[in-house]
């Protein structure tokens, strides 16, 4: 693979990890609810989740779809399911208050992390288009140590773009803001979430 070729696959990788989506939605409301801190431990959970899904993808996951249809469908039910889920668990602990800023965060930095894998694995789509992205770009026979950089530069920027849109969303304005209008802006990310959720779903 030439230079060219890896900056033009890095470039793809950029625009999938940066497009609005249950990962990014999750790390704003972590942001804005549980700090930098938090978020931070969130991406890179997201970050491997997104590896996850771009491993099976460059092993051929686009082929076993096409093979056998109703797995990437019990994928899609699943993952869709989960998030919906998640989205009622938002919009009904819409009232309670937020935590106390200067205490302990709520989520532990391994339960966020692992927050954040669940999030990215509970979205399929990443791995369909990735298989997408790899099979037109990627060319067979591609050295193992060029896969790994796509791999790791795939983790380095899921993490960077949200811990980003987390610590957008932890600085103090946005937390003001989040604290005035919390039961309707919770309200409001649950339902992007369950949306989210019931679309995955059913395409």
């Amino acid at each position: 693979m030439t230079i060219t070729a890896f900056v033009a696959v890095a470039t793809l990788l950029t625009m999938g990890a940066i497009s609005p989506g249950p990962a990014v939605l999750m790390s704003a409301r972590t942001g804005v609810t549980e700090g930098m801190r938090t978020g931070f431990f969130l991406a890179m959970g997201i970050g491997i989740g997104a590896v996850f899904w771009a491993a099976l993808a460059l092993s051929g996951l686009a082929a076993l779809f096409r093979i056998a249809p109703a797995l990437l469908w019990a994928f899609k039910i699943a993952g869709g399911v989960y998030l919906v889920w998640m989205g009622i668990q938002m919009w009904r602990s819409a009232a309670r208050p937020l935590p106390d800023s200067t205490g302990q965060p709520p989520r532990s930095a391994w339960s966020a992390f692992r927050l954040g894998v669940i999030t990215q694995l509970s979205n399929p789509k990443p791995a369909v288009v990735l298989s997408a992205i790899f099979i037109g770009t990627v060319p067979p026979g591609t050295p193992l140590w060029v896969l790994a950089a796509l791999l790791s530069f795939l983790f380095f920027v899921e993490t960077l773009w949200n811990t980003i849109v987390a610590r957008l969303f932890s600085l103090p304005a946005t937390r003001r803001a989040y604290i005035g209008a919390k039961s309707t802006m919770d309200r409001t990310f649950g339902g992007f979430l369950a949306l989210l959720g019931a679309k995955i779903a059913a395409t």
